[in-house]
C-alpha cells in the first residue's frame, strides 16, 4: 500500500511540472536590479511577474495568482488594476530621471485606478465602491475613504496597458487618491502575502519593514492587466509587483540593536574650505562626497537571499535574479554556498540555481564618485506651489520647464482638487520664459543639454493650452477634476496660475488635527511626444512617461475648537444652579427646630449635660452654708 501511494505521489508531481514547466510561457520569475547613486545612496528595483491564462482565470483556478486579490477583481468587474504606496520625494536634480520611467511611481499616499466593465455611470460607479471596500481590507489601507469626493474619470493621463480581445465590454476609468493615507508595515505584509513564496524564499526574502521604511524614497505598486496578444493564441492574465527604493548605505548599515547615530567629532568633519563663509572655523559646509561607500546585502537589507524560489521559471530566456549597474565598474564579491551563473552587458548579472536553503550574497568594494556616469536629464521638471495669504482665498502656480535644447515637449497636466477648493477657471493664465542657465544650477552628475545659439521668440499670443477639460466640483459631492495637454517649446519655462476660494467646513468634518492642514493630491504628468516643433506632423511618440508633483498642504478657516467647550461647560454650570436650587425648594421639607423630636442619644447627652451642670451648680451653694 505505502509503494503505490508514493508512486501515485511521484506521478502527480511529475504530471504537474509537465503540465507547468512544458509550457513556453513563463508563470513566474522575479528579478532585483541595483544601482549606485551619488551621496551613497542606493537604488533597488524589485520585480515580480505571475502569469494565468485566462481560462483559468475566469474558473478560479488560481496557481501562481492570488486567490484573495483574484476574486476581488471578479467581483467588481474590474479588467484592469492599478495600485500605488509611495513615501518620500524623488530628487531628480541628485538622482537623475524617475526609476521605470515613472510608470511604477505614485502620489503621497495611495493611488488607485482601474478600468471596471460595466454598462451604465451607476454601475461602474457602485463597483469601483465594492472594489476600493474590498482592497482596503485586503491591504489593511483605508482605500474604503475613497468615495465619490475622491473620485474622478480621467480622460487623457492615463491608457490602457493591457492588450485586450476583440470582443471587450465597455470599461470605465475611474481614479482616486488618499495623499494622507501613512504607508507602513501593515501594507507591506499583505503585500508579501500575494507573493507565491509570500517573502520566505528568492528575492523577496530581502524584504524587512525597518529598511524599507527607512528609505529616503520608496514605492510599492500592484499592476494586474489581460494580455491578448492574438486572436488565435490563448489570453493570459499577468500580476506585476514592484518596490522601488533608494536606500542611504551609510544610514542602513546601522546596527539594529543601535540605531541612533553618534555625532561625529567636529575635527572629523569633511569641511569645504573653498567657501568664504567657512574660514572662521564655526562652521561646516559639507564637502562633496569624493567616493561611494562600499555595501553587501547583508549589510545593507540586514539578511543575504535565501536560496531562490522553487516556483521561479529556470530557463536562459527568462531574466536573472540579480543585476547590479555595471556602468559603476565596482568590484564585486559573490559570496555563496550554492551554484549560481553569471552574465549581463550592460549590467553585472547573476543567475542562482534552484536551490532552497543556499544564502546568496554579493560585496560591492568602494568606487569613486567620478566613475558615475552623468545621469540623463529629464524630459520635464515640474514644481507646484501655493500662493495667496489668509484663510478664505489662495491661487496655485505651476512651473514646467523643458530642458532639451532641439526638442519641444507635448504632455497632459491632471490635478485634482477636493470639494472644499474652489477653483476660478477665468483667473487661468499662462507665461512663458527662456530658460536661464545661470539660475538653474543643475547638480554635477546631471547631464543637461546647453541651449543653442538660436534663441526662441516667446510672444504672448502664442497659446500653449491645446486642450482644457473642466469638471467643476460639487459640495460634498465631487472633487475638481482639471486636464490639460500643453506644448512646451525648448529651453523654456511655461507658469500656470489660477485662483480658488476655500469653503467653510461643518465641524464634523474636521480632523482631529484641523491646524495641521488639509492635503492636496499630487499633480500627474503624462508626457506624450517630443519634436523639433510645436506643429503635430513633427511631433513623435515617446514611450510612456509619468511624473507626479509633492503633496501639498492647505489650511482652511478653523473655527476655535475650544469655544464649543467653554460654551459646554457655562452652560453646565448655569444649569446646575439653577435647576439644583429649583429642585431642592420642591422636594426639601422645611419644619422648625422645636417640632423636631429629638432622638434617645440625643436625650442621653442632652440630660447628661443637665446632671452635669447641675451638679457644678449645687457645690457653691453648699459651701455658703
Amino acid at each position: 500500500m505505502l509503494v503505490w501511494s508514493r508512486l501515485a505521489l511521484f506521478l502527480s508531481c511529475t504530471l504537474f511540472a509537465t503540465f507547468i514547466l512544458g509550457d513556453s510561457q513563463p508563470w513566474y520569475f522575479e528579478k532585483l536590479d541595483l544601482k549606485p547613486l551619488p551621496q551613497s545612496n542606493l537604488l533597488a528595483q524589485f520585480s515580480f511577474k505571475s502569469y494565468a491564462t485566462a481560462a483559468s482565470f475566469d474558473r478560479q483556478d488560481f496557481r501562481f495568482l492570488p486567490r484573495s486579490l483574484g476574486q476581488i477583481l471578479q467581483h467588481a468587474h474590474a479588467k484592469e488594476l492599478h495600485l500605488r504606496f509611495t513615501t518620500g520625494r524623488w530628487d531628480e536634480d541628485s538622482w537623475g530621471p524617475r526609476p521605470r520611467r515613472g510608470n511604477k511611481e505614485g502620489g503621497t499616499g495611495v493611488e488607485l485606478w482601474a478600468w471596471v466593465e460595466a454598462q451604465d455611470d451607476a454601475t461602474a460607479n457602485s463597483r469601483w465602491l465594492a472594489l476600493t471596500n474590498a482592497l482596503s481590507g485586503l491591504f489593511c489601507a483605508s482605500m474604503n475613504f475613497i468615495d465619490d469626493t475622491r473620485t474622478i474619470k480621467p480622460i487623457a493621463a492615463f491608457e490602457r496597458e493591457g492588450v485586450y480581445p476583440p470582443a471587450t465590454a465597455k470599461t470605465y476609468l475611474l481614479h482616486g487618491t488618499l495623499p494622507r493615507e501613512v504607508v507602513c508595515t501593515e501594507n507591506l505584509t499583505p503585500f508579501l502575502k500575494l507573493l507565491p513564496c509570500k517573502g520566505k524564499a528568492g528575492v523577496s526574502s530581502l524584504f524587512d519593514g525597518h529598511k524599507l521604511f527607512d528609505s529616503t524614497w520608496q514605492s510599492m505598486s500592484v499592476d494586474v492587466r489581460p494580455i491578448c496578444p492574438d486572436l488565435n493564441e490563448q489570453c493570459l492574465v499577468e500580476i506585476e509587483q514592484t518596490v522601488d527604493m533608494v536606500l542611504n548605505i551609510e544610514r542602513s548599515k546601522r546596527p539594529r540593536d543601535d540605531p541612533i547615530p553618534r555625532p561625529v567629532p567636529q575635527n572629523t568633519l569633511p569641511c569645504d574650505d573653498s567657501k568664504e563663509y567657512g574660514v572662521f572655523g564655526d562652521s561646516c559646509f559639507p564637502k562633496p562626497a569624493e567616493s561611494l561607500e562600499g555595501f553587501s546585502l547583508e549589510e545593507v537589507f540586514g539578511r543575504p537571499i535565501q536560496g531562490t524560489c522553487p516556483l521561479v521559471s529556470q530557463d536562459d530566456r527568462y531574466p536573472p535574479t540579480l543585476c547590479i549597474d555595471e556602468a559603476t565598474k565596482p568590484g564585486i564579491e559573490v559570496r555563496t554556498n550554492g551554484s549560481y551563473s553569471e552574465g549581463g552587458r550592460d549590467s553585472r548579472c547573476f543567475a542562482m540555481a534552484e536551490a532552497v536553503g543556499h544564502e546568496f550574497d554579493i560585496a560591492v568594494s568602494p568606487q569613486s564618485v567620478t566613475s558615475l556616469p552623468p545621469l540623463p536629464a529629464p524630459l520635464v521638471k515640474t514644481e507646484r506651489t501655493l500662493s495667496g495669504r489668509g484663510q478664505e482665498k489662495g491661487g496655485m502656480r505651476i512651473v514646467l520647464t523643458n530642458p532639451s535644447a532641439s526638442d519641444t515637449v507635448r504632455l497632459v497636466y491632471l490635478e485634482t482638487l477636493p470639494w472644499f477648493v474652489q477653483p476660478y477657471l477665468h483667473t487661468l493664465q499662462q507665461s512663458l520664459s527662456p530658460l536661464r542657465p545661470s539660475l538653474d544650477r543643475p547638480h554635477p552628475h546631471l547631464d543637461l543639454q546647453q541651449p543653442s545659439n538660436s534663441t526662441l521668440a516667446l510672444s504672448d499670443n502664442i497659446d500653449l493650452i491645446e486642450t482644457l477639460q473642466h469638471t467643476p466640483g460639487k459640495p460634498r459631492l465631487r472633487p475638481s477634476h482639471l486636464e490639460l495637454i500643453l506644448r512646451i517649446p525648448p529651453s523654456s519655462t511655461l507658469t500656470l496660475t489660477y485662483d480658488f476660494d476655500k469653503s467653510i467646513l461643518r465641524y464634523t468634518e474636521y480632523p482631529p488635527d484641523p491646524n495641521r492642514g488639509f492635503e492636496l493630491a499630487p499633480a500627474i504628468v503624462r508626457v506624450l511626444s517630443s519634436g523639433p516643433s510645436l506643429k503635430a506632423e513633427d511631433q513623435k511618440p515617446v514611450e510612456r512617461n509619468m511624473q507626479r508633483t509633492t503633496s501639498l498642504l492647505i489650511y482652511l478657516p478653523t473655527p476655535d475648537f475650544s469655544m464649543p467647550y467653554n460654551v459646554i461647560i457655562l452652560t453646565s454650570t448655569v444649569i446646575v444652579l439653577g435647576f439644583g436650587s429649583i429642585y431642592q425648594m420642591l422636594v426639601r421639607r422645611f419644619v422648625g427646630v422645636d417640632e423636631v423630636e429629638d432622638s434617645r442619644l440625643v436625650k442621653r447627652v442632652r440630660d447628661r449635660v443637665a446632671a452635669l451642670r447641675a451638679k457644678v451648680m449645687s457645690k457653691p451653694e453648699a459651701k455658703k452654708e
